[in-house]
């Protein structure tokens, strides 16, 4: 007969995202993880199999929170280039020198693993779809030119929003981001 868990796996997965976002995948060693979690590495392959199962769900959980958050700063109401600015803003310094889980996966990771690959697009497909909805408002209501081509602009932001995320990690100066967002939100042109 199995035994039971002694430990809140949801808590786990929580400390492991921390972790993760911390450190990387790569740099973080079952060992410590064991520590860090306060688990034995027995008790994390029986709940996890390996650190992939731990890290793919640590990605989940960091999309279900994180990525959710962004797109309803995207989805809320105001003029639409403020809305943009403030997202802007938010994501290039929310986590002074962690980044974004995702982006730093996928910069890490890459194409190397199918399953996470899979993951990193969703979350990026979540973004561009909150941002292609944020500036079509904006055309309709008049705030944006009438002739914006939406996917160029679509991948000018995603592309944006990603370089701030890796500068932030990067530790580059707020100042400089802040002068990167306006020249960004400038470039959508006058109504």
């Amino acid at each position: 007969m199995a035994r039971p868990r002694e430990f809140d796996e949801q808590d786990v997965v929580a400390r492991a995202t921390e972790l993760f976002w911390r450190r990387g995948y790569t740099a973080t060693g079952v060992r410590e993880l064991g520590a860090e979690l306060e688990l034995k590495q027995s008790s994390l392959y029986r709940a996890f199999h390996d650190k992939r199962g731990l890290f793919l769900r640590a990605l989940d959980r960091y999309r279900a929170t994180e990525s959710s958050q962004a797109e309803e700063l995207l989805e809320r109401p105001g003029p639409v280039r403020e809305v943009l600015r403030d997202w802007l803003t938010c994501m290039a310094g929310e986590e002074t020198g962690r980044g974004c889980l995702v982006v730093n996966t996928a910069t890490e990771l890459g194409a190397a693993d199918p399953e996470v690959r899979r993951r990193t697009e969703a979350a990026f497909e979540v973004t561009r779809k909150a941002l292609e909805s944020l500036l079509r408002r904006g055309r309709d209501t008049g705030e944006l030119p009438p002739d914006l081509d939406l996917d160029a602009a679509v991948d000018l932001l995603f592309t944006t929003v990603l370089g701030l995320r890796v500068r932030e990690r990067a530790g580059h100066h707020p100042e400089r981001l802040a002068a990167t967002i306006d020249y960004a939100v400038r470039m959508l042109g006058a109504p």
